[in-house]
This record gives structure tokens, sequence and C-alpha cells, in this order.
């Protein structure tokens, strides 16, 4: 078997923790490999933890070298970094940008990423926009094959407890028949297979992935 390593990063978020547990156990790849700003409280067995920090570009580049499928999810709130957009940015977008160059400049093939329903780099909505704005970045970098993932309210348990967020989902679920596709809410799981089954596609081009193009991709992995 060819050596194909998968590396996450944001593996202690929802999408990214999901993700970490699938790679570990999916015989497609033979290491999976966590880049981190710290070591997570739990990992996978069998999986790598490097652990970084992201704006030293050397140590970014050399954790992402040797990577088939690189697997972006990182996030933050305004809550943890208590307003400071620039520190939001260098979460939201910096780290992402960079991990999509790094990625490019290493030869790896393929490059996920979690953004959001809606993203624009035109939009008023801060958040929005910065999606946006790394969804053009990396469009434009001539990385061989490029999936965006575009979930809208992410069900499942976070680490963290947002209580918006809660509260959000106890209306979300039984009201998401009335979403249109685009905004319907989807599982962290759910979009974490969807991810991998387009790695292993790995097919040419920058595409960008909705609910029902999740949900398809999850339907084709299982046939």
């Amino acid at each position: 078997m060819v050596d194909k390593t998968a590396t996450v990063i944001g593996a202690t978020g929802l999408i990214g923790g999901h993700l970490a547990e699938l790679l570990a156990k999916d015989a497609h790849f033979s290491k999976v490999r966590l880049i981190t700003r710290k070591m997570p409280e739990s990992v996978p067995q069998g999986a790598e933890v490097v652990v970084i920090n992201f704006e030293d570009p050397d140590a970014f580049r050399s954790a992402i070298e040797s990577s088939e499928a690189v697997f972006c999810a990182v996030g933050t709130t305004r809550k943890k970094v208590k307003g400071d957009m620039d520190a939001y940015r260098k979460v939201d977008h910096d780290i992402p940008v960079s991990a999509a160059r790094h990625c490019r400049d290493s030869g790896c093939r393929h490059f996920s990423l979690v953004s959001s329903a809606g993203a624009s780099a035109k939009s008023s909505n801060f958040y929005l926009r910065f999606k946006g704005e790394v969804e053009e970045a990396i469009a434009g970098m001539g990385i061989p094959s490029v999936s965006v993932f575009r979930p809208s309210m992410l069900m499942g348990k976070r680490n963290e407890f947002r209580l918006a967020e809660e509260i959000a989902k106890i209306f979300a679920a039984p009201l998401s028949l009335l979403f249109p596709a685009k905004y319907k809410p989807i599982k962290g799981h759910d979009v974490a297979r969807a991810m991998i089954a387009a790695a292993k596609r790995e097919e040419p081009g920058f595409r960008i992935f909705h609910f029902n193009e999740m949900k398809a991709l999850i339907k084709g992995s299982r046939a």
C-alpha cells in the first residue's frame, strides 16, 4: 500500500474531532497527523500529534510536509479572543490560508476546508467575510484538488458550551424541513464523513459543498 498521510488542523473542535476519529480507523490512509497548538486531552489510537506555533512558518510547513490530504477545520469565537478582531483573523483567516499555501508548496494533492453557509468576501458580517476571503485566497493557489464545505448550523456535542448555539439547536431541529437546503442543520460527524469522501475522490479543481452535496458524498461513499 502506498503511504498516505492525512493531516488534520483543528482536531480539538467538533468537526476536527470527528475527522481525527474517523481517519484513524480508515484504511485508506496509512498515517493520521494532528497539528495542534497544544496537546489534546484525547488522541485517537495510532494518530501522531505535532504541537506547533501556527505563527512559525517553518514549523507549520514542516508539520504539513509529506501529507497526501490536509483537512482544515479551525475556528474561534469572539468570546474566546475577547473581541480582539486581529486575533480572530489570525485563527479564522491566517491559519487556513497558511495551511493551504504549505499544502501547495509541499506537493500535497488535496486540501479540505470547513467554511460556512453564506461565506462571501463581500459580506458585511465579519465572520462570513473572513470565510469568503479565505475561500478566494485558496481558490487561486493552484492546489490540484480543493474541497470547501459550507455547513450551516452544526449539530453535535462540542467540548465547549455555547449558550446561543444550544438554544438555536432546540428550535432548529423540528423546523429543519422548512429551511432552504443550503441552511439545513447538519451533524458535525456528517461534515467530517463528507470531507473524507471528497478527499478519497480527489477530483481536480475547486469545489464547494453545501448540505445536499455533503449528503450525496456520504451516500456515494457507502456504495
